[in-house]
């Protein structure tokens, strides 16, 4: 059984329970072949799965290099990860001849995306979305991949349903998730083509402390602000479970690609939720609308069978997250716009 504190103190403990490998991953490490590179490093997800990497690799007793590529904000964002025995190449992903000088390890792991913003730069999104993943896979023909997607690229759903299935036909509102689709075939592409081994991970979402949509909704709780319940429900995993099983994708990676689910066990409600954190910080939630019948939801049956399911319960992130806000500790102020419904982010 494992042991989770009551409470966070700070962004270190965050850090290593975001990073804190499971036996199943030391043991996947121990018989992995192949060193491991983590394409878009610099990202929320990116340095916490590294480090699980890492920490696996150590606790497994074995030598690989783990290697991270981002252009990286700023030299802080860069010896924060390097610090923990990453190494680091920094350049850009969307410049074919930088990825040519990239070397061609076994393991690849691809979490450069665009989401934020993307209404206001549809070209550069498409390019990051649809046209990086294309030099990815090509260069990477020889190695296992496993790509990072959304489970944006599924409409809307009833809330019956149970969440979007893998084997339901993706179709993605707006453009941003529409490239995101188009980040689905490329790598599907390559890997028919080149006979490349991919996974393809379809997470809805990951959250952690400092952002997410429990974050969202906390915020807004904390603060006194109207609460839009149109997008009534949600799905929602720790980071640390996520990271998990993304690593362990790696031996189901396959071609033609395989598509994989990752979210945790339950349909929240937004209203919920809101009185919840609302308990924790002694106000009343302004809540205004009414939920639709239809969310953007995923069913994650298939990834519990294959893995197991969600270490952490959402209800103690919750109140780990009241505890942080209630400090006023770091926020990363990144809204996931879970909100929205007609797919413009």
């Amino acid at each position: 059984m494992i042991d989770y504190p009551d409470k966070i103190a700070n962004e270190e403990q965050l850090e290593e329970l975001l990073s804190r490998p499971t036996t199943e991953v030391v043991e996947l490490f121990r018989r992995l072949d192949g060193d491991i590179i983590f394409l878009g490093i610099a990202g929320k997800i990116g340095p916490s799965l590294a480090r699980m990497a890492k920490r696996a690799c150590e606790q497994a007793g074995v030598s690989k290099r783990i290697i991270g590529v981002s252009r990286f904000r700023s030299e802080e964002e860069k010896k924060s990860i390097e610090k923990h025995g990453i190494e680091i190449i920094r350049g850009d992903l969307l410049d074919r001849e930088f990825i040519e000088t990239l070397p061609k390890v076994k393991n690849v792991f691809f979490l450069a995306g665009m989401k934020f913003g993307s209404e206001e730069n549809l070209s550069l999104t498409w390019a990051v979305n649809s046209y990086m993943p294309a030099l990815v896979v090509e260069h990477f023909k020889d190695s296992r991949i496993v790509a990072f997607s959304t489970g944006c690229v599924y409409p809307l759903v009833p809330v019956e349903s149970g969440g979007s299935k893998e084997t339901d036909m993706p179709n993605p509102a707006g453009e941003y998730a529409q490239s995101c689709l188009g980040r689905e075939r490329m790598f599907e592409y390559g890997s028919k083509k080149n006979n490349t081994p991919v996974a393809l991970i379809r997470l809805n979402y990951s959250v952690e402390l400092r952002y997410g949509v429990l974050v969202d909704i906390a915020t807004k709780v904390k603060n006194e602000e109207p609460l839009d319940l149109s997008m009534g429900y949600f799905n929602v995993i720790w980071q640390g479970d996520a990271n998990d099983v993304v690593l362990r994708s790696l031996e189901i990676a396959a071609s033609p690609a395989k598509v994989l689910n990752i979210t945790g066990e339950e349909i929240l409600l937004v209203r919920d939720v809101a009185r919840e954190f609302g308990k924790l910080f002694g106000v009343e939630p302004k809540l205004v609308g009414k939920e639709a019948d239809t969310a953007l939801l995923s069913n994650s049956q298939y990834a519990f069978n294959l893995f197991g399911r969600p270490k952490v319960p959402i209800s103690q992130v919750i109140k780990w997250i009241a505890s942080w806000m209630k400090e006023e500790k770091k926020l990363l102020g990144k809204p996931t716009h879970f909100e929205v419904r007609d797919g413009k982010y």
